[in-house]
């Protein structure tokens, strides 16, 4: 349970981050003001807001658990993030600098027409607008399930603080904000880290636990294979995370609205160049907090099922008696297994190959009967409530803390997923009303407005868009790995939008007709990929701005012959 210490440093983190937010930014009365935080943000500030904004609660809550279950393979999503940094740093920023332009969409008008800016902004608010929603909903599922909270309250709540500040103070609200929201993130994360370690048997040394994890599968961190349906490989991080990290830093107005309210263009380049030198190595040390966790659960018997709502649940069912005995059968299997933990430790000592050889095959012999009775109890699980969600991954790393942390610093573990989910849903709001403002508003229906009135409207939209996303928080369920659903969103897109901005930006002999029937084309494969084949979200990406570039030069190829 939370202590009175816990619900004191959460609390105080929190209001401290958004009165601090609302109070520093208040009496914005302008646009540029309002919208681009008089570009006066130093890098290290630009830097830290552009890591805040995709360092959402999601990455906190999943990536552990997806280690602990499937190795740190996933930290090859984002291989291809430091060379997209550095081509975004002297390609695009330049440009968006010397346009002057609010929104990255801006710029399409300028190179193609209208309806081409209207369409890379509509998919961009569509997308973004739920993710927005997937942000909040993130922390308040996983929070309203182990401390039993209710989630509407906690929508409510983590929504709503949100939309105070960044109402308040738009850009630049969100940029201050953020590099609190990041340092207690990254002193959450650390102090969770070396927890973890330190709460390992004393006869298991940090070494052991290397050994552990490493024949175990979960320091998996490099896949070298070329395989196509595997969905992370060092090919699909450097070449499909470096195509997403170049649509999503390059054309996303919640990362570009970032940057732009750099100093210059060498502030905005050096805080790119930052989060593409920090993020691989923050995401490795997430994913390696998870796999020390799996360890540390080796020693110390995890529940049969980590979301314990849906395990009250069949305890309260007709299927009770069946799932105690499952359940007594699992922690006898688990007792075994850390027999032969204990067993491989002693081994590796000896630095007999054979010898470890045998006793890393009796360890996962032990693991595979563990699993198959977490399996079992998962089969009740469904006959108990065949619409109950049975994948618990995004309850391991909670469960952990909740469940062994000393009190204190669960409440700081608990501020940073709600910082997490602040600082990127702060963002998000603030790209979608600069969007529908600037792209939409101002554009087709109040070409004339003033300042003040553009201002209002801005903040405006702002509540709107946060009122859309705790609706949507409201309603959503059963999103399987957070970690993974938020990608495959923005990977339904992110392709299609990329290929409009390269086509912009490289092939100034392809029109804006041409460019825009290529869109709508890649759009519609790339909903055909994700609902008729097993193709890797990933390399939606590639192909999704792939397709934009083949089929625009196709048809100008055509139009030419034509002519000719």
């Amino acid at each position: 349970m939370i202590s009175n210490l816990d619900w004191t440093v959460l609390l105080l983190t929190l209001l401290f981050i958004a009165g601090y937010g609302a109070w520093k930014t208040r009496g914005s009365k302008n646009i540029d003001s309002y919208l681009l935080g008089d570009q006066q943000m130093r890098w290290w500030t630009v830097g830290l807001s552009i890591m805040a904004t995709q360092a959402s609660a999601i990455t906190f809550l999943s990536a552990p658990g997806q280690a602990y279950t499937d190795g740190m393979r996933f930290v090859q999503f984002y291989f291809g993030l430091p060379l997209a940094m550095v081509i975004l740093s002297v390609t695009v920023v330049p440009i968006y600098h010397r346009l002057k332009v609010y929104t990255a969409y801006e710029f399409l008008e300028n190179r193609f027409d209208l309806k081409t800016r209207i369409l890379a902004a509509l998919l961009f608010l569509t997308q973004r607008g739920l993710a927005a929603g997937f942000t909040i909903f993130a922390p308040s599922l996983i929070l309203s399930a182990l401390l039993g909270w209710n989630i509407y309250y906690t929508n409510l709540i983590i929504g709503l603080l949100v939309i105070i500040y960044t109402v308040t103070g738009g850009t630049k609200a969100v940029a201050l904000t953020q590099k609190y929201q990041m340092a207690v993130i990254f002193v959450g994360m650390a102090m969770a880290g070396i927890m973890v370690v330190k709460l390992l048997p004393q006869d298991v040394t940090f070494n052991d636990a290397l050994h552990i994890a490493g024949k175990s599968g979960k320091l998996n961190a490099i896949d070298l294979d070329f395989d196509l349906s595997s969905r992370y490989n060092i090919w699909s991080g450097l070449i499909g995370g470096f195509f997403l990290a170049l649509s999503y830093f390059g054309t996303d107005q919640s990362q570009v609205a970032r940057y732009l309210t750099g100093k210059s263009v060498a502030q905005s380049r050096l805080g790119l160049l930052m989060n593409g030198l920090i993020k691989v190595p923050m995401q490795f040390a997430i994913l390696f907090i998870g796999a020390m966790v799996y360890v540390f659960y080796i020693f110390y018997t995890p529940p049969v099922f980590f979301n314990k709502v849906v395990e009250d649940d069949v305890r309260n069912s007709a299927f009770h008696q069946e799932y105690a005995e499952v359940e007594d059968a699992y922690f006898k299997s688990y007792e075994h297994q850390k027999e032969k933990a204990y067993h491989l430790i002693d081994v590796l000592k000896e630095k007999n190959d054979q010898e470890i050889a045998q006793a890393r095959e009796e360890l996962q012999a032990a693991k595979e009967i563990s699993k198959a009775k977490k399996e079992e109890a998962r089969q009740i699980i469904l006959e108990a409530n065949p619409l109950a969600d049975t994948n618990d991954t995004n309850f391991i790393f909670l469960t952990f803390v909740f469940n062994h942390l000393p009190a204190g610093l669960i409440g700081l573990i608990i501020a940073v997923i709600f910082s997490a989910s602040m600082s990127s849903t702060s963002s998000e709001l603030n790209a979608l009303a600069s969007t529908t403002v600037v792209d939409i508003y101002k554009r087709m229906f109040k070409k004339d407005g003033s300042d003040k009135h553009y201002v209002y409207a801005s903040k405006w939209f702002t509540f709107a868009w946060g009122i859309y996303a705790i609706l949507f928080a409201m309603f959503a369920n059963r999103l399987g790995t957070l970690i993974e659903a938020v990608n495959i969103l923005g990977s339904l897109v992110y392709g299609t939008i990329l290929g409009i901005f390269l086509v912009a930006f490289y092939f100034k002999k392809i029109g804006a007709r041409n460019t825009f029937i290529a869109a709508v084309l890649s759009e519609l494969i790339i909903l055909y990929c994700f609902f008729f084949t097993s193709i890797p979200y990933l390399w939606y990406n590639v192909i999704g701005s792939l397709t934009v570039i083949l089929f625009a030069w196709l048809i100008t190829l055509l139009q030419y012959k034509r002519a000719v």
